[in-house]
């Protein structure tokens, strides 16, 4: 971390425990006094949700125009077009390489500890009664998602109104981002054939529209210290103890085979690959992993991510704003992880054996489904209650899960993005230096 950053990333850490240890006395003395947790929780829906939201919201603003500015100035920055195709080679197979890892990792886990056992049926009774309606919403959306085909991706990556598709249905989701990230790739390597002189001013204002956007991240940053612990604090009460006594196997199973591949797997590759010290990278990283952790949403960490590849990492600012921006989308291990744990879990619930074969099946459905997760909090339910159909297993079983989806959304959301900083330090090391694009 900049020396500049450090004392914002032990403030946000700061925050974080703050938040935790709030939290916990709050289930505490809850339990003595019902009354006080009531009002917590309210306090928590009235004041410190619009709190986080107006981080978050901060954040979504330059999503947008980021990713656009970024993915588009990284292609120009190439200078040729013959350049693209080597670093999207290596950036897509190192993508497929760590969710493969992340999902198998996670169905050993599955296997090995076998937690749908531990689920007594009173518990299973109580949380389907409890999370029943939201599960029916998550499987209409579901089923309301075409099926993968060659139509389908190409209607995924370009619509025929990529503004439309851009801008969103509604002012309370983001917009398709893939349509943006294709549109964005063709700009720059259109801008590669320009001349000279042309090619320098169009990758000026697009590294002007960068500089912008990453001051109003700083905007953002300065309210991270007091978002971050608001967010935590109101996760940790509307949660309560007696869902995640009730699902505890799962639900640290699955967290401990999350940080296994993040610190683990990863750690590997940033020694091996990128000759780096992995202590040093996560602790010049911590506060991209701490804003992940507690937004649960890769998009609004991404403006900080980039601000940390290029002035942190000194990663090349060509590698960092294409292979980040694809991340933020494509390279989602601990969504493709989780998917898989759900899905075995919720089949071990209900008695349904899946074979080593099904089980293959299941791994290389999580990566795809992965990819075409949203980027913001509770974005994989309505694909894994997809997945679960496909296995014959009963959709409205993701409504045991939902109780603790919170939490682990948010541990899946920080190995998604650490991955892709790790990815983006890899892909770093193995493209050889180019001279200046637009020298």
């Amino acid at each position: 971390m900049a020396e500049s950053n450090r004392p914002l990333a032990n403030r946000i850490l700061l925050g974080l425990a703050i938040g935790v240890a709030a939290g916990i006395a709050t289930l505490i003395a809850g339990r003595f006094a019902p009354p006080l947790l009531l009002h917590a929780r309210t306090f928590s829906t009235t004041v410190l949700d619009p709190l986080g939201q107006v981080f978050l919201r901060l954040l979504f603003f330059v999503v947008i125009p980021l990713v656009f500015a970024s993915l588009a100035t990284g292609v120009v920055q190439l200078g040729r077009l013959d350049r693209l195709g080597p670093l999207a080679g290596r950036t897509f197979l190192l993508f497929f390489l760590n969710m493969a890892i992340g999902v198998g990792l996670g169905l050993l886990m599955m296997n090995l500890v076998q937690p749908g056992d531990y689920l007594e049926p009173a518990a299973k009774e109580r949380l389907l009664h409890e999370f029943g309606g939201a599960a029916q919403k998550h499987i209409a959306t579901g089923s309301s998602n075409p099926s993968l085909s060659f139509a389908t991706l190409v209607e995924m990556f370009m619509p025929r109104n990529l503004l439309g598709a851009v801008v969103g249905q509604s002012k309370a989701t983001i917009g398709d981002v893939l349509p943006l990230i294709l549109f964005a790739i063709l700009v720059g390597a259109a801008g590669t054939k320009l001349a000279r002189e042309k090619r320098r001013r169009l990758q000026e204002g697009l590294e002007l529209v960068s500089e912008l956007m990453t001051g109003i991240v700083d905007f953002a940053l300065r309210l991270a210290p007091y978002a971050v612990p608001a967010m935590i604090y109101s996760v940790i009460v509307k949660i309560g103890v007696d869902i995640l006594f009730a699902l505890g196997t799962f639900v640290l199973g699955c967290v401990a085979v999350m940080l296994l591949h993040l610190f683990g797997t990863m750690s590997l590759w940033i020694r091996l690959w990128a000759r780096r010290s992995p202590r040093q990278f996560f602790s010049d990283i911590r506060t991209i992993l701490v804003t992940a952790f507690s937004t649960s949403s890769s998009n609004a960490t991404l403006p900080a991510a980039l601000e940390c590849a290029r002035d942190t990492l000194k990663l090349k600012p060509s590698v960092a704003g294409f292979v980040l921006p694809l991340g933020t989308t494509m390279n989602m291990s601990g969504t493709a992880l989780y998917e898989g744990c759900v899905v075995l879990f919720v089949a071990q619930v209900f008695g349904v054996d899946l074979s080593f074969f099904q089980q293959v099946t299941l791994l290389l459905l999580s990566v795809l489904s992965a990819v075409a997760v949203a980027g913001i909090p509770g974005g994989s339910l309505p694909l894994i209650a997809g997945l679960l159909a496909t296995f014959g297993i009963p959709p409205e079983g993701i409504g045991i899960v939902l109780g603790a989806d919170r939490i682990l959304d948010m541990t899946r959301t920080m190995t998604n993005v650490g991955s892709d900083m790790v990815t983006a330090l890899v892909v770093d090391a193995q493209t050889p230096a180019e001279p200046d694009a637009a020298a």
